[in-house]
């Protein structure tokens, strides 16, 4: 068994990166450096007043200590890793811009009174969890040792378990909402005959390149999709 040190090693750069960040921002709430206040998202504050970093940091806080807070980062460490590793291997541009679209997506949408909202952590790790089972809709889950579903359903029966134990149940929404937006916009609707708007910008390609971001890209085909209904996800296929 490798070490906590080999294993944090071995993480994603997109995930290991976005998980190190809520990780830190926690702690140093927990102990007083920061002032959850001074992060939050405020749009009043972000656009008058040029605290543009609140558009920014909202995202890494996930709450203070707590089984929720270690569940969120359960979350990006199980479902973030195993996307970036599957479905985006040698595509770390891809995947960074899947979460930038997600991030613009979240703040868009939180300006709908429902979802208003001082912190989009949590709307972003469910979106992260939407994207995934929409990629591996087939995979069985098990809940607490209680319930086995398919991966698909996993989304719902996590925002259920959350309005049960007493969770809002807008963050989680929102972040649903979110991960079918960008999964429609770029598997769904190209599949069906549309154009993809959501290829990953140059700049964004550029950057990961410079900076030797995660691994190089791969230059194949990218894998085959089907029009295999909501229930599949992506069709691959396999060499030999």
């Amino acid at each position: 068994m490798s070490s906590p040190a080999e294993f944090y090693k071995s993480l994603p750069p997109i995930s290991k990166a976005y998980g190190t960040a809520c990780l830190l921002t926690t702690i140093a709430c927990q102990i007083g450096l920061i002032h959850p206040g001074h992060i939050a998202l405020d749009l009043e504050l972000a656009i008058f007043h040029l605290q543009v970093w609140r558009l920014i940091t909202n995202f890494f806080f996930l709450g203070k200590f707590s089984i929720n807070f270690g569940i969120r980062l359960l979350m990006i460490a199980r479902y973030g890793v195993q996307l970036e590793n599957g479905p985006f291997e040698r595509r770390t541009a891809d995947f960074l811009w899947m979460m930038i679209f997600g991030a613009l997506s979240l703040l868009v949408l939180s300006a709908i009174p429902f979802f208003r909202s001082l912190f989009l952590g949590i709307s972003l790790v469910f979106m992260l969890l939407y994207v995934w089972s929409r990629e591996h809709p087939n995979a069985t889950i098990n809940i607490y040792g209680l319930v086995s579903l398919k991966a698909f359903y996993l989304p719902w029966a996590m925002l259920c378990l959350d309005v049960i134990f007493g969770s809002p149940i807008a963050p989680d929404l929102l972040g649903i909402i979110a991960g079918h937006l960008y999964y429609f916009l770029s598997v769904l609707h190209p599949i069906a005959g549309g154009k993809n708007i959501l290829k990953t910008p140059v700049l964004i390609q550029k950057l990961v390149a410079r900076w030797r971001i995660g691994a190089p890209t791969n230059n194949n085909p990218q894998p085959e999709r089907t029009t295999g209904g909501a229930f599949r996800g992506r069709s691959y296929r396999l060499a030999g």
